[in-house]
């Protein structure tokens, strides 16, 4: 069978389609499995945050400017919820400090990651596990820093990632530049298309 579809290698994943195989790597060698910029399946609707500041909201972040950024309002804490489109793998997380580090107390020092969680709020975090903890510190938080791995094996199946800064450097609230997630879909989203190859 000749697969003759553009779409194919951006949809593919490893071992997966089986018509694929090997030859659709050669076409579109960029994709097979390779992780993407998770912000495309955001479903903005059911994004939130708790205690955000009016003049730096949480969408700010996804920008690519860190001088807009978000930080938190009444103190140093900050519950960011990101929903996505459909069930996704996260690979890394890229948290970037607000304005170049230019208020260094304001960074993040401690965040809970939790993943399908819904509705989170500040009176429920001691009472539910982490799905992971990071420890940061401000070379972490440098635009040129690498993403932060994940612990893979619990992000594979991911609606929602919920962040709870729980502490930052000595700052009255805490300031993020940016929020990257890198991952991929669960399964294509668009079988269809394999169907009519055959």
């Amino acid at each position: 069978i000749l697969v003759h579809n553009q779409k194919l290698p951006t949809m593919m994943m490893p071992g997966g389609i089986p018509q694929g195989g090997g030859g659709g790597n050669a076409a579109a060698p960029p994709d097979n499995g390779k992780m993407v910029d998770l912000s495309v399946k955001f479903d903005k609707s059911e994004c939130y945050a708790r205690n955000e500041s009016s003049q730096y909201p949480m969408e700010n972040l996804f920008i690519g400017d860190t001088r807009l950024g978000c930080k938190s309002d009444a103190d140093e804490q900050l519950i960011l919820h990101i929903a996505f489109q459909e069930f996704v793998k996260v690979y890394s997380i890229k948290l970037t400090e607000f304005n170049r580090g230019a208020e260094p107390a304001d960074n993040p020092t401690t965040v809970q990651v939790y993943v399908n969680r819904c509705n989170l709020g500040f009176e429920d975090v001691d009472d539910v596990e982490p799905t992971q903890t990071l420890e940061l510190t401000a070379a972490d938080l440098k635009e040129d820093a690498d993403p932060i791995l994940l612990k893979f094996v619990k992000f594979q199946r991911v609606r929602s990632i919920t962040l709870f800064i729980e502490d930052n450097a000595g700052g009255d609230v805490s300031a993020l530049g940016g929020l990257k997630l890198m991952g991929r879909p669960v399964a294509t989203t668009n079988m269809k298309d394999f169907k009519k190859q055959g």
